[in-house]
């Protein structure tokens, strides 16, 4: 395919599964995906850096590129980049924010400003990328400097899967936290991409899960 009407996105790994989802159900041919490890969370000082990286390395071969990442705790340094490069990206501070919406994520954090929040992604990954990303599996006894200051998990649900549900309430028990979830499906995320990517043009096996968007 030529450069022209060929679009990137840069994204986060931890969007990859849902992205790759959206991208063949709605049959985006002409939207590539390239995905940096969900690691850079546990160090977000490096996220700029590497999306420039990404930004560079790929800009030739693209008409359009779009980073798929919030803040994600860059403190306004990936804006900083991404105004410069002239690229869009996700809004919201956390995935956690486009996934439920602007609106209905600042009204979870005014009804309980103590909330840990899960994804899919991160339910998946719990014990890699949390457990053992803060050294909980060594030293166990740290546990309530980390989670001592909330009071519940939210698991913002993008697909209805009784065993990821079974595995967030795990996580809440283990931690001594209340329980709640929220079939969120795709939120902003389905949305942004689709303005990205085109309109949608789901198979006729597909289905709709809430937030507008097609899962096989």
């Amino acid at each position: 395919m030529e450069r022209q009407g060929r679009v990137l996105v840069i994204a986060c790994g931890a969007l990859a599964r849902e992205i790759t989802a959206l991208k063949r159900a709605s049959r985006w041919d002409a939207l590539e995906v390239t995905c940096l490890p969900p690691e850079l969370h546990m160090r977000p000082e490096r996220i700029p850096a590497a999306v420039q990286a990404a930004i560079e390395a790929a800009r030739a071969d693209y008409a359009r590129i779009f980073v798929a990442y919030a803040d994600c705790g860059t403190g306004g340094a990936l804006d900083r980049v991404l105004a410069a490069e002239g690229i869009e990206r996700l809004p919201g501070a956390h995935c956690y924010e486009f996934y439920a919406t602007s609106a209905a994520f600042a009204a979870l954090a005014e009804d309980e400003v103590g909330t840990f929040y899960l994804t899919d992604f991160l339910t998946r990954h719990f014990e890699r990328l949390v457990w053992a990303g803060l050294g909980l599996d060594r030293y166990p006894q740290l546990q309530p400097d980390y989670f001592g200051h909330y009071r519940r998990i939210v698991y913002l649900a993008q697909v209805d899967d009784e065993k990821l549900t079974q595995q967030a309430e795990a996580i809440a028990t283990r931690l001594g936290l209340a329980f709640e979830r929220r079939l969120t499906g795709y939120g902003d995320l389905a949305t942004r991409l689709a303005a990205v990517a085109g309109p949608a043009a789901p198979s006729t096996d597909a289905h709709t899960p809430p937030g507008g968007a097609w899962v096989s």
